[in-house]
């Protein structure tokens, strides 16, 4: 599986990210990934390396370039309960300064340079993130109608920037929810947006799960949630992505 790092040239310099790809010069429809808060490290280059291996052409950026190249602080192996204050005491600052203003300027960039290269196809394109990269995902999705065919979130706050955020969708969508992440409330005005904005979806609370459940290097890990994730993220890229 071909692997490399590169650099996105951005409006306030350049990404640094990581792809991953099928070998054998083809072309292949490209996928933006988006990382959780703690951005491009062990777990999230296998999660790239395992969507590739489904014949995707994979592009995580470093959400933060802005502050150093990745990993932007330093991070232990396994990002425990015991170590999250003081990784989040540091993190914070940096979530914080990504303002929507920055992140839809740098989605601009990281779908143009996607759509670029040589390895990945002429059709439409597919987004997904996790948590702070979940919400990412959907904001780069409502700002590039036509271009995003499909977007999926997982434990992401999708519903932080209000209903009217999602009016712009048109991609397909697969929202994927930790038990303690969304109310019922919450949860049945975030499907009314997303009925209101006309687009195909779902929207589901994974059983037993708490938030981060996909991270393996997390606390929160739990592999069935990891799974059903896949279970629902393979068959909408195949879906939306098939011709391109």
């Amino acid at each position: 599986m071909p692997t490399t790092m590169l650099h996105i040239p951005t409006a306030d310099g350049r990404a640094d990210a990581f792809a991953a790809f099928p070998d054998g010069g083809e072309r292949h429809p490209g996928v933006l990934m988006y990382a959780d808060g703690f951005g491009i490290r062990p777990v999230l280059r296998e999660m790239a390396r395992e969507l590739a291996g489904h014949g995707y052409y994979v592009l995580v950026p470093n959400l933060f370039y802005r502050h150093g190249p990745a990993p932007v602080i330093e991070l232990p192996e396994h990002i425990g309960e015991e170590v999250r204050p003081a990784v989040f005491a540091q993190l914070m600052p940096l979530i914080e300064a990504h303002t929507a203003e920055r992140a839809l300027s740098d989605a601009d960039a990281y779908l143009r340079f996607l759509t670029a290269r040589h390895e990945t196809g002429a059709g439409p394109v597919a987004v997904t993130g996790y948590c702070i990269g979940g919400l990412l995902a959907v904001r780069t999705a409502a700002a590039h109608p036509g271009q995003v065919a499909a977007v999926a979130a997982f434990h992401a706050p999708v519903g932080a920037d209000g209903p009217d955020s999602l009016a712009g969708l048109t991609a397909q969508v697969h929202l994927g929810h930790a038990e303690g992440d969304m109310t019922p409330g919450a949860l049945a005005e975030l499907n009314q947006a997303l009925d209101a904005a006309g687009v195909g979806y779902t929207s589901e609370v994974y059983p037993g799960t708490t938030h981060g459940f996909t991270m393996s290097d997390t606390d929160a890990f739990d592999p069935a949630g990891l799974k059903r994730h896949w279970d629902r993220l393979l068959p909408l890229l195949d879906r939306n992505l098939a011709n391109s």
